[in-house]
């Protein structure tokens, strides 16, 4: 039986409005990278929310635009690292239909474990596999050095990623160690930690001991807490709050897996789930 979680109404009157004065300061960070390349930050802060934004009215990710703009937000993100890791004084980077040579970066306040995080999603959510195995070669050293404000079950969890992805040895040890790290009597603020990055690590620790109901009954919660923490009166109209971005791409995974996906959600773009605009064009 199909679960179904409900995304709380929201008023949509402005949002066309809105989308076209992101689409543009999107476009106009994108197009000065090559100029300036630790814009990277900002660009793929506003890319990111765009795709979020996008999903507002297009709750499936059913247009192209939606697609169009998850795929740059991955793009972005890519950059972010590919510039950050390079050894050479420029990269090439395919970012909104067009190959962009951006100078290479070398540590940035922005590239950090948050960014990591969302790069990696952002990639497996629209399948790109050489960008996710590039993003699993970035030195988790790399992240620390401007990720003072990043707790130990940040980089324990990016570990695991980069071990699962690339095959690595004591997948089990790394993963407990990511979900020891968030114990709610261990972390500043336990509330986001709770609904926001515990879920997806349980989430994964049953997809990973191919444990089909206990994934949705995990993804199920997932979505639940992302409910409770972004319909929250303060953040209710944020658009970080449209997608579970972490549960959509453990959900990708799964569902590529051949786990039958149990629960429907606007938090979960159906159609992004379904890969049904991989290869639309290149990326």
């Amino acid at each position: 039986m199909v679960s179904i979680i409900n995304r709380p109404p929201l008023p949509t009157g402005n949002a066309e409005e809105g989308l076209a004065v992101l689409q543009e300061n999107a476009q106009e960070l994108i197009d000065g990278l090559e100029e300036d390349s630790t814009d990277l930050g900002d660009a793929q802060r506003i890319t990111l929310t765009l795709a979020q934004s996008r999903c507002l009215v297009d709750p499936r990710a059913a247009n192209y635009p939606t697609w169009d703009a998850w795929v740059n937000a991955m793009q972005v993100g890519s950059a972010v690292f590919a510039a950050a890791t390079t050894t050479e004084d420029h990269v090439q980077c395919r970012i909104a239909h067009k190959d962009r040579n951006l100078r290479a970066t070398g540590p940035q306040w922005y590239v950090n474990p948050g960014s990591w995080l969302t790069a990696f999603y952002l990639a497996v959510v629209c399948r790109e596999r050489d960008r996710i195995t590039a993003l699993c070669n970035v030195p988790v050293s790399l992240l620390r050095e401007n990720g003072s404000r990043f707790q130990d079950y940040h980089y324990a969890w990016i570990d695991t990623l980069q071990t699962y992805w690339l095959g690595g040895p004591d997948l089990g040890p790394k993963l407990v160690a990511a979900i020891d790290g968030t114990d709610p009597e261990a972390v500043a603020d336990p509330e986001t930690v709770g609904k926001l990055l515990y879920p997806p690590m349980e989430m994964f620790h049953r997809f990973i001991r191919k444990d089909h109901a206990g994934f949705n009954r995990a993804l199920a919660n997932a979505l639940q807490w992302h409910k409770e923490y972004w319909s929250e009166e303060s953040r209710a109209l944020q658009a970080s709050g449209l997608v579970a971005l972490a549960p959509l791409a453990i959900v990708c995974f799964a569902h590529d897996a051949g786990v039958p996906i149990e629960v429907e959600s606007e938090y979960l773009p159906a159609v992004l789930i379904g890969r049904n605009w991989c290869g639309e064009f290149p990326t």
